[in-house]
């Protein structure tokens, strides 16, 4: 497995925390389209990276239309919708637009999915709520209320079906989702966290936190991380080694061990962080 040094090592220096740019930040990198650009591309058989350098969105493609994972916002919206048409899809194909949390980066661009394609939006009630009320971080166009979500749901798109947990922390209705991908017909078990970032405060949103990454490591047999921030998948790395993959070596993203050890990170990290909070206290 000679993948899998490097990626503990990446796990263990890499940045782990994702925070939303600040008012200093809105003009630099980040909201850059010509420098968040990248060429979408194909990971397992039915599911695509459809984003930008530093947010992700997926495509997975079923045998009865599109679901998209969280939908980037401002004139990176233009970039996904883009990269979908540049993959061969049509975006009025998106039957379903799963948003993972209701920042900025996540939701900003679901109204237009809804108004321009007739997808519907899914996410928990915890966060439609919070995308009605004032904006954290930056403000976004909110998307008309459709469907909520929540632990134990599923969503069956013709022979494909998701499973979904609410995974409170980065915000009170993070939503997660449990699903399969296909490596050349061979089933792997994937699994999108919604929320990983730790820029909150709070004992009780810590405790949340711990009690959702510990739900997390409790989901048997998960073989893929499908991280909304590529940083915490490593998935630019992993798909440089996926174009030079020779036919004996594994599937880059096919990685449990560093799901775990990822997870593991975060939550030694939301400990230390409770242990803190309650010795102030």
């Amino acid at each position: 497995m000679k993948y899998k040094t490097l990626f503990r090592s990446v796990l263990l220096m890499g940045c782990l925390f994702h925070l939303p740019p600040g008012p200093a930040q809105e003009t630099d990198a980040l909201d850059d389209p010509e420098q968040q650009r990248v060429a979408p591309f194909q990971v397992f058989d039915n599911l695509y990276y459809v984003g930008v350098r530093w947010v992700s969105a997926w495509l997975l493609e079923t045998d009865q239309g599109l679901i998209l994972f969280d939908a980037l916002y401002g004139d990176h919206v233009n970039l996904l919708v883009d990269n979908i048409r540049e993959l061969g899809f049509a975006p009025d194909d998106i039957r379903y637009v799963v948003v993972s949390h209701a920042h900025f980066d996540h939701i900003g661009g679901a109204r237009r999915f809804q108004r321009e394609f007739g997808s519907v939006v899914l996410m928990t009630e915890a966060d439609w709520l919070l995308s009605e009320g004032p904006a954290e971080f930056r403000e976004y166009p909110r998307p008309m209320r459709h469907l909520s979500l929540g632990n134990g749901d599923t969503l069956n798109l013709g022979r494909t079906r998701l499973r979904f947990m609410q995974t409170p922390g980065h915000t009170l209705g993070v939503l997660s989702t449990i699903f399969t991908v296909y490596d050349s017909g061979y089933p792997h078990t994937a699994v999108l966290f919604g929320g990983a970032g730790l820029n909150f405060s709070g004992a009780d949103r810590l405790q949340m936190y711990l009690d959702s990454v510990g739900q997390l490591l409790g989901i048997p047999g998960v073989e893929v991380n499908v991280s909304n921030h590529p940083d915490s998948g490593d998935v630019f790395a992993r798909h440089e080694m996926l174009l030079d993959r020779q036919d004996d070596d594994p599937h880059p993203f096919v990685d449990p061990e560093s799901w775990t050890a990822w997870l593991e990170l975060l939550r030694g990290d939301a400990r230390s962080r409770l242990d803190a909070e309650l010795s102030d206290n």
